[in-house]
């Protein structure tokens, strides 16, 4: 894929309703190519669209404070805590699911590459580092647009995670805990290095110019209103 240029828009941490709600509006608002770069000012469990609400522990997540969203993508429940997400949306893109992860993965992975890291895509949609998931990735199409949003963990708290999901009793052992840990790590940077990162790495694999772009007051209403009526909503929470 090439491209003239790339918006890159920058939204700072926000709570799981309102994260989604932006990304679900660049998508169908947007025609040109957009790099978003986003943190999370709450801890958030995200679960997929087609996912059940039974996998999360609602009652644990109540009583840490931890915002439980749904996705617009597929793919399972995820922790977002000490991370850097990124949300790429175009309308230019393979129509084959595997080649199109691969693809804007490569975003991911020379940005990690630039770090110092030697990062590799992992099929179907996670990158690694010296084997570990360090991001995983999911998609959705609609509106002739591609979205595939992806977290790329800086720190894990694997016992927190675990706590949070209705993970079956027997699998919550040290040997179970240490296997995960074992195959998922953060990278140690820091989300200034990551965000810097991911945005040369746009340019340099897309051959593309980098224009900034900030939503407006009216866009952002739009947002907070979306964010309020479904990604808050328990309609949609809960749906599944």
């Amino acid at each position: 894929m090439k491209f003239e240029k790339i918006r890159i828009l920058e939204t700072g941490n926000n709570i799981g309703p309102l994260n989604m709600a932006i990304d679900e509006y660049l998508l169908y608002n947007y025609d040109e190519p957009i790099l978003r770069i986003y943190g999370w000012s709450n801890p958030c469990i995200s679960i997929g669209y087609f996912q059940s609400t039974d996998e999360v522990d609602l009652e644990k997540c109540k009583e840490q404070n931890v915002d439980v969203v749904r996705r617009i993508t597929g793919g399972g429940a995820v922790f977002h805590d000490m991370e850097v997400t990124y949300s790429f949306i175009t309308k230019k893109f393979s129509q084959k699911i595997m080649e199109s992860y691969e693809e804007i993965s490569e975003i991911v992975i020379v940005a990690l590459k630039k770090l110092g890291l030697d990062a590799k895509f992992s099929p179907l949609n996670d990158v690694t580092v010296n084997g570990k998931k360090v991001c995983g990735n999911a998609q959705t199409r609609k509106n002739n647009t591609l979205l595939q949003h992806g977290t790329i963990l800086l720190k894990v708290d694997i016992e927190k995670m675990f706590s949070l999901l209705k993970v079956p009793k027997e699998k919550i052992s040290d040997k179970n805990i240490l296997d995960v840990k074992n195959r998922v790590s953060g990278i140690s940077k820091t989300f200034e290095q990551v965000s810097d990162a991911l945005k040369k790495s746009a340019s340099d694999i897309f051959s593309c110019k980098l224009v900034p772009l900030s939503l407006n007051e009216n866009e952002l209403k739009l947002c907070q209103k979306l964010a309020d009526k479904k990604f808050s909503d328990k309609n949609w929470t809960f749906k599944r």
